[in-house]
């Protein structure tokens, strides 16, 4: 939906004015959950603009997509908490620090913005009062500044100089060029001088540098929340002298230097900071959801924040005791700062009483009552959706019912038109409408019934379920071979390169005595860690812990045999190895050979319901992802079976490639089968693949351990019978027991996870199925494969847009930050 929109649902707050317009005095509201986005929106007339505060960020996030349904877009602003802990030694992200910035921009002249949706941590987090001076960079043709204006205008704001743009926060100088990626942007610009003129603004990728559209103008919000100027640097030398603990910080903040985590010491600067009611215009208000959870969030936020300092910043008790020793040396108490002023964090008493303007309280307990409930969500059952709504437009009531998609909302016409229901789709509600029943596309998630109003509005949710929170996934990290040695236990069996099977007996330290390398010569006693390994005929083998990488814990299905150190056991072991290697290759050759002359399965060009279910994907595709789906698509509409490789990171889309590619297989009448190598990455896909299929009359089924044997025994059935068009499961699924009916598309997640055998046994079942194999490391064997042409190769190198980077913090051993790490 565009942000210049109309709002799909705002006609429907008329009935609230009519009808409680009186009732929403300030204090306490008894409002249920399902109406506290209509409420709000009805708020927000008797208060511009409104704060809302919410107990968590997942909860300010539903609010500000349920009330853009009613407000729209632009009128609804998130202000999201920092992504760090308190004291954490770390900067909050660009693009954090450039949606907050652009909010408070926005405060200075609200126009058209009328509502504020903030987590508690948000409010709770003490910012730069001077933030109010200071004013983001807005480029256009009449930007008066030139090439070196700019440039000191960007250093100003916190931007880093760089030879290339790539994120958030970042400029680059080349010639009468400057690249800059301002931090609440999706894109970085290009500002072409012609002298001390902006000739032209471009926004281009980050990727590949490529020019993507022409602006005419562009807003370069702060990268800091910290002002660092003369001022500042004043103020944090007069600081150093009374908080010797922080010396060297606020030292190099003197000088000019901003650091890494330098607003944490916000508070050190300014003792009385502002917090976010502070920003906000004369005659707003304040409506606080659900306020028992957000009083208990926020004790809980100042008491870390209070006990992460210490470790954070003071290094311990030698700093606690010099923060209290300079409490002491002071005459005016009201100038030095506290541990509690130091921790930041306001209590929340201290925001209300900030508040400019009324304040709500939306409370399940609440003394003023709204009339109103939420539904028991239907779960995609859409007889009983059609059922429920026949009954609701009976009642000469407004039945509303949203989805997240178009596809989804011309599906669900479809599915009443069949129950005779006269379900007309429309882009928004309108005053005059005479339709009982409209079908809406709105980001509103849960909505609500209430007689007394007239209304029935029924959102994404009520209709399909709950949407699993798309959060971000940590990358995976390589695991070292001291790892695995520390993962051992005395008695396991393990493989040495060059000695074979033994038992792990433990870690010793031996003092050596040798000569030193350096000028004079001599020797020196030198410790050392020893791996011990134990062999049959009681010989121990000792290995330095620099070579611990020749040591891997044994894998295999039978208990195995101690080799003797020297011996023939070792080598004939791995003369069967190899023999057995040249039998499976020998295997993979016929089978590939087969599969290359096999005649496969021609799929049709897409259908209705696979344009429905694409346009239903809450995000925009990267370039990369979408020529994958295409290369895929092309491959299952060719005669040859398809065997496709696609590379990319975690969080990169290749599950949402994998949804497509099955739900052509199953809307084409075959069944498509997923083979993942954990149990948990079994049940995630099932949710996945059932939140996206939501609405299809497609029945995915989940085989693995945490299955019952009855249900185990029902899904064999089901998959031989054809009942079941999509399979998620383990290694179960390699079973002899598991027969397809028609098995159309094989999709292996995290495909070097599993070894050859097991891939290749589900492919000589059906040597004509097409194959889609995933995975964010492939191992050499399929990548030469892939390079010879064995097998198609696709990769995803762009990320999305909201995908958050992993951060790293390299330092020097200390036990208080070890301490704050695992708090």
């Amino acid at each position: 939906m565009p942000s210049h929109a109309p709002a799909p649902l705002a006609a429907l707050l008329h009935h609230g004015r009519d009808a409680l317009v009186d009732q929403l005095l300030p204090g306490a509201l008894h409002v249920a959950p399902a109406m506290r986005s209509y409420v709000l929106a009805l708020l927000a007339d008797q208060a511009r603009p409104l704060l809302v505060a919410a107990p968590s960020g997942q909860d300010a996030e539903a609010l500000t997509d349920a009330l853009a349904a009613f407000l729209g877009e632009e009128a609804v602003a998130y202000f999201p908490a920092w992504e760090t802990l308190p004291h954490e030694r770390l900067s909050p992200e660009a693009s954090t620090v450039g949606r907050r910035l652009r909010v408070l921009d926005r405060l200075r002249e609200p126009q058209d913005l009328r509502v504020v949706v903030a987590p508690v941590r948000a409010l709770l987090q003490p910012m730069d009062p001077r933030l109010v001076e200071r004013r983001p960079a807005r480029l256009d043709a009449t930007y008066e500044g030139g090439l070196e204006g700019l440039v000191e205008q960007l250093a100003a704001l916190g931007y880093t100089r760089v030879p290339i743009v790539s994120q958030r926060g970042e400029f680059a100088v080349r010639g009468g060029i400057v690249d800059l990626f301002p931090t609440a942007e999706e894109h970085p610009v290009r500002v072409e001088f012609w002298g001390d003129d902006i000739d032209e603004l471009r926004s281009f990728s980050a990727a590949d540098q490529r020019t993507l559209d022409r602006l005419d103008h562009v807003v370069a919000d702060a990268a800091r929340e910290l002002v660092v100027d003369a001022e500042t640097a004043d103020t944090a030398r007069l600081v150093a002298k009374r908080l010797p603990a922080l010396a060297e910080q606020l030292h190099m903040l003197a000088d000019g230097i901003a650091f890494e985590g330098v607003e944490a010491l916000v508070t050190a600067i300014h003792p009385t900071p502002a917090w976010l009611p502070d920003f906000m215009p004369e005659g707003s208000g304040l409506a606080v959801v659900d306020p028992v959870r957000v009083r208990s969030r926020a004790s809980e936020l100042r008491q870390q924040a209070a006990e992460l300092m210490v470790a954070g910043w003071l290094g311990g008790d030698g700093g606690a005791d010099a923060v209290d020793g300079s409490r002491e040396a002071q005459t005016d108490a009201s100038t030095v700062l506290d541990r509690d002023e130091l921790a930041g964090f306001a209590s929340w008493d201290h925001v209300e009483q900030r508040a400019r303007g009324a304040v709500w309280t939306l409370d399940p307990f609440g003394e003023l009552d709204v009339p109103g409930s939420g539904w028991d969500s239907f779960r995609g059952d859409v007889a009983a959706v059609a059922d429920r709504v026949r009954g609701l437009a009976a009642e000469s009531r407004r039945v509303v019912l949203t989805t997240a998609g178009h596809g989804p909302a011309l599906r669900l016409a479809e599915v009443l038109r069949d129950a005779g229901i006269a379900g007309r789709v429309t882009e928004r509600v309108e005053e005059d409408s005479e339709d009982r029943v409209l079908i809406v596309e709105s980001p509103l998630r849960e909505g609500f019934r209430a007689p007394d109003l007239g209304l029935a509005v029924l959102g994404e949710w009520d209709l399909f379920g709950p949407r699993r929170s798309r959060g971000s996934r940590r990358l995976p990290t390589r695991r070292q071979a001291s790892e695995t040695v520390l993962d051992l236990a005395p008695g396991d069996a393990v493989v040495h390169a060059a000695h074979g099977v033994g038992r792990y007996g433990g870690i010793v330290t031996r003092e050596l005595r040798g000569p030193v390398r350096a000028v004079g010569g001599g020797s020196a006693t030198v410790t050392r860690d020893f791996v011990v390994l134990e062999y049959a005929g009681g010989d121990r083998l000792f290995v330095p812990s620099d070579n611990v990488d020749a040591i891997t814990p044994y894998v295999g299905g039978e208990e195995p045999r101690v080799m003797r150190m020297g011996g023939a056991d070792w080598e004939r072991a791995k003369g069967k190895v190899r023999k057995a290697v040249r039998d499976i290759a020998a295997e993979l050759i016929r089978l590939y050979q087969a599969r290359m002359h096999a005649e496969g399965h021609g799929f049709g060009g897409d259908t209705a319901w696979q344009a429905e279910l694409e346009t239903a994907f809450p995000y925009t595709e990267t370039p990369d992802q979408a020529s994958v789906i295409d290369a895929v698509k092309e491959d299952m509409e060719a005669p040859l079976p398809m065997d496709r490789l696609v590379c990319g990171d975690v969080g990169f889309g290749k599950t949402e490639i994998a949804v497509r590619a099955a739900a052509k297989a199953v809307f084409g009448g075959k069944q498509s089968a997923v083979l993942v190598p954990t149990t948990l990455l079994a049940q995630q896909h099932g949710e996945t693949f059932a939140e996206r299929f939501a609405g299809f009359p497609v029945e995915i089924a989940v085989l693995s351990r945490f299955s019952s044997p009855k249900e185990q025994r029902r899904i064999l059935d089901g998959v031989a019978a054809g009942t079941i068009d999509l399979v998620i499961g383990t290694h179960r699924l390699l079973g002899t027991d598991l027969t397809f009916k028609d098995l159309g598309l094989l999709i292996v997640d995290e495909e070097q996870r599993f070894g050859v055998t097991h891939k290749e046994r589900i492919k000589a079942l059906r040597t004509s199925v097409d194959v889609l194999t995933m995975t964010a490391t492939p191992i050499p064997r399929t990548m030469e494969m892939a390079i010879t042409g064995i097998r198609d190769l696709s990769t995803i190198e762009t990320a999305p847009e909201e995908r958050q980077p992993v951060v790293t913090h390299v330092g020097e051993w200390e036990e208080s930050l070890a301490a704050l790490a695992v708090r």
